[in-house]
């Protein structure tokens, strides 16, 4: 049952994933959490940084599409000034978001990535769809409400993967 939370991969931020990467290994499309994923919960906009990393994945011909638990006023905000598909109130870690995105973006579940920072939604949900996927590193220390309970949980289960050897990087 726990190894449902161990990902496939995992970095220290989004932007150490590149498209020839990602490309090498049949990747056509990016399903991405936001809140400290991508920015900071709180940070309204994309970075330079992160419209950058964005425009390269558009380069190399690499969707993404963003599925967040945030309610639409939240992900609309960030997602249409950089012009990219989201899916709101995902409900993850249920999977269902996960199977709605690739199919929006026309591609099959072994041609897709789920980033996320979180174990017990973004992790949990891609692994229970059949995806492959990449645990990075929360952008912020800071979390909502909910996430705190979240953290707590991820902690303990981090630390059974390791006393276990399961784990293949270190924090």
């Amino acid at each position: 049952m726990l190894k449902q939370f161990l990902p496939n991969e995992h970095v220290k931020s989004i932007l150490d994933i590149s498209p020839k990467q990602l490309s090498a290994k049949g990747v056509k499309g990016i399903i991405t959490d936001l809140d400290n994923t991508l920015v900071e919960w709180d940070r309204p906009f994309a970075t330079p940084q992160l419209v950058k990393w964005f425009e390269e994945m558009k380069n190399h011909n690499i969707l993404v599409t963003i599925v967040s638990n945030n309610n639409e006023e939240r992900v609309k905000a960030f997602s249409d000034p950089l012009r990219i598909p989201f899916i709101f109130r995902a409900r993850k870690p249920f999977a269902i978001a996960f199977h709605k995105a690739i199919s929006q973006m026309g591609i099959k579940k072994e041609e897709a990535v789920v980033i996320g920072d979180q174990l017990l939604t973004d992790v949990l949900g891609g692994n229970r769809g059949g995806f492959h996927t990449i645990l990075v590193v929360p952008v912020a220390q800071t979390d909502g409400f909910w996430t705190k309970f979240n953290r707590f949980a991820e902690r303990r289960i981090l630390n059974w993967f390791r006393k276990k050897g399961m784990l293949q990087w270190e924090d």
